[in-house]
């Protein structure tokens, strides 16, 4: 049996989850929705979000403060004055099931940052290491806030597709951290930070060289329509 079988999901509503673009791309792209469907930007002055693992992003608005990018929090239904992910479904508190169950109803389109909790790669980028999860991640007592019942195994993950999903994670983390280099360069509007991120994503598939419509290879020129605002991406 998994360990999440019967969970009430306190890690979704524990923490503040951090998207690439790659995340938020597929998303949008799979699921019919909007950017500001699900996608929100947290205040993290001093990174207990992103945990130097997560770029941090400036915006006009506020140009000095830092934002990571993240899955919106909504109230819950079951469980009024506490929030969770906006994907979360919950079901209602069961003598078995006290806490409700609850499951991502996204779960095929689900974040890199979900796919590989709770692991990360080792020095060499060769093996997967299951990290302690501790009882609770929040200071609130409420007990929808209670993590894992107990540590994680080797046996409750697929060790093949464990490994595979922390190398894309990776990847796309560190071509974001390009992106958020690029767009703090000269930090442009909140409003137009979606057209921003489809622009280079959609650009990410190419012709081949030869091919007399293909651009540039190396620099993707992003133009916005509402604003006179040009920007260069590695």
């Amino acid at each position: 049996m998994s360990l999440c079988t019967g969970c009430h999901s306190g890690c979704c509503r524990s923490f503040a989850v951090p998207v690439t673009g790659a995340d938020i791309f597929r998303i949008v792209s799979r699921r019919n929705l909007t950017f500001w469907d699900f996608v929100c930007r947290w205040a993290d002055p001093h990174g207990k979000i992103s945990k130097n693992h997560a770029p941090h992003f400036y915006f006009r608005d506020e140009p000095q403060t830092p934002f990571t990018i993240c899955l919106l929090h909504t109230g819950s239904v079951q469980f009024p004055g506490t929030t969770k992910c906006q994907f979360l479904s919950e079901s209602p508190p069961t003598v078995e099931h006290p806490l409700g169950v609850a499951q991502c109803s996204i779960y095929e389109h689900r974040p890199s940052a979900c796919r590989v909790f709770p692991t990360m790669l080792n020095d060499t980028g060769e093996l997967a290491i299951i990290y302690d999860i501790p009882s609770t991640a929040r200071a609130e007592t409420h007990p929808v806030y209670q993590l894992c019942p107990r540590q994680w195994k080797t046996d409750d993950l697929d060790p093949v597709q464990q490994i595979q999903d922390l190398v894309v994670a990776t990847y796309e983390m560190n071509f974001f951290h390009q992106l958020a280099d690029s767009w703090n360069a000269q930090p442009g509007a909140w409003k137009l930070f979606p057209d921003f991120l489809h622009m280079v994503y959609a650009n990410r598939l190419r012709p081949s060289a030869a091919s007399p419509d293909c651009k540039d290879p190396e620099q993707v020129t992003i133009k916005f329509a509402t604003e006179s605002d040009t920007r260069r991406v590695a």
